[in-house]
C-alpha cells in the first residue's frame, strides 16, 4: 500500500444533519488541524419532516437533492472536503421512523442486504485508511432504523476491510454523558422562556445519552462553536438554531442543548494510557498500533 500522510478519521452518519449535531465540533476541529476528515452518509433524507413552511413542499427525490445541497454548505462550514454517499447519490433510501410501512420500501436503507452495503464502506475505509471510524452503537443512538442500519453497516465494513488488508485501529460511539445532559436541560428549562420554541425536550430525547463511566473520550470543540452552529443552520430544512447558537430544535419543536464539547466510547483499539481519565483525543495512541 501507498503510505498516506496525516492522520484520518472517517464517520458514518445516516442522513444528512446527522453529522453536524453529533460531531460538527469534533469535524471542524480536526479539519482545522490538517487531518484528513471523511463523511459518509447513507441515505439522502428523503423522508424527512421539513420544518420550514417556504420549503414544505419539498418531498422525497426534490427534498434528498435539496438535503445533500445542504450537505454540501455544512461541510464548507465545518472545513471538510471529503464526503460521500454510500454506494452513490440515491442508491438508499430513507427509511422513515421505527414502525411505519416505509420500513418495508425494498429500495430503503432498512431493507438493504448487509453486506452489499457494507462493500462500497469498506473500499473508502481501504481507499482512506482512517486511523479512527465514528459510528453509533447497536440501538442507533435512539432507534431509527436508518441509524440501527448504519451502525450494522460500519461494524461490517470495518471487519471486510480488516480482511483485505486495512484493521481500523480505533472505532468510537457517539456518545452523550447522562450527567453533561442532564446539566444542560437544566440549564435549558431556566432559559426556556426566552427560546424560540415550544418547550424542552428530555434527556431520553436525546441519542446516545449512557452512565458517564461508559465515556472513554471528550473532544473539545469550544473554538468550533460558532462552525459548528454555521453547519447545523446549514441543514435548513431539518434544525433550528436558537440565538446565541446554545440550542437547537428539530420538527418536533422540543429544545436541546446544543453541545459544543462531543463525547465518545471507544470500542475497538486500545488505550495508551490504559488510565481512568478521559482521552481528549480521537488519535490517542494511534502511533503505537498503525
Amino acid at each position: 500500500m501507498t503510505e498516506l500522510p496525516g492522520r484520518r478519521l472517517l464517520l458514518v452518519h445516516a442522513h444528512p444533519d446527522d453529522e453536524s449535531i453529533n460531531n460538527g465540533a469534533t469535524m471542524a476541529r480536526y479539519a482545522a488541524e490538517g487531518a484528513r476528515v471523511t463523511l459518509v452518509t447513507c441515505t439522502l433524507g428523503e423522508r424527512g419532516e421539513v420544518i420550514p413552511p417556504h420549503l414544505r413542499h419539498l418531498t422525497g427525490a426534490a427534498l434528498g437533492e435539496h438535503r445533500l445541497r445542504e450537505l454540501t454548505d455544512a461541510m464548507a462550514e465545518l472545513g471538510v472536503g471529503d464526503f460521500r454517499l454510500l454506494g452513490g447519490v440515491g442508491r438508499y433510501g430513507d427509511s422513515g421512523m421505527m414502525g411505519i410501512p416505509d420500513n418495508d420500501d425494498p429500495d430503503c436503507f432498512w431493507q438493504a442486504d448487509l453486506d452489499e452495503a457494507a462493500a462500497p464502506l469498506a473500499e473508502v475505509i481501504l481507499e482512506v485508511r482512517p486511523h479512527v471510524v465514528v459510528a453509533y452503537d447497536d440501538n442507533g443512538g435512539y432507534g431509527h432504523p436508518d441509524h440501527i442500519q448504519a451502525h450494522r453497516v460500519a461494524v461490517r465494513a470495518v471487519e471486510l476491510a480488516g480482511r483485505a488488508g486495512w484493521a481500523v485501529p480505533k472505532v468510537y460511539y457517539n456518545r452523550v454523558p447522562r450527567s453533561v445532559a442532564e446539566a444542560a436541560f437544566a440549564r435549558l428549562r431556566e432559559e426556556l422562556p426566552g427560546l424560540p420554541f415550544t418547550k424542552s425536550a428530555a434527556v431520553t430525547d436525546v441519542p446516545g445519552v449512557v452512565d458517564d463511566e461508559r465515556i472513554t473520550t471528550a473532544i473539545d470543540g469550544t473554538a468550533y462553536a460558532t462552525a459548528k452552529a454555521a453547519a447545523m443552520r446549514a441543514h435548513a430544512t431539518q434544525i433550528e438554531v436558537a440565538p446565541g447558537e446554545r440550542y437547537f430544535a428539530l420538527s418536533n419543536e422540543l429544545a436541546q442543548p446544543l453541545l459544543t464539547t462531543e463525547y465518545y466510547e471507544l470500542v475497538r483499539g486500545v488505550r495508551p494510557d490504559r488510565s481512568s481519565e478521559r482521552e481528549t483525543d480521537l488519535f490517542a495512541g494511534v502511533e503505537e498500533v498503525a
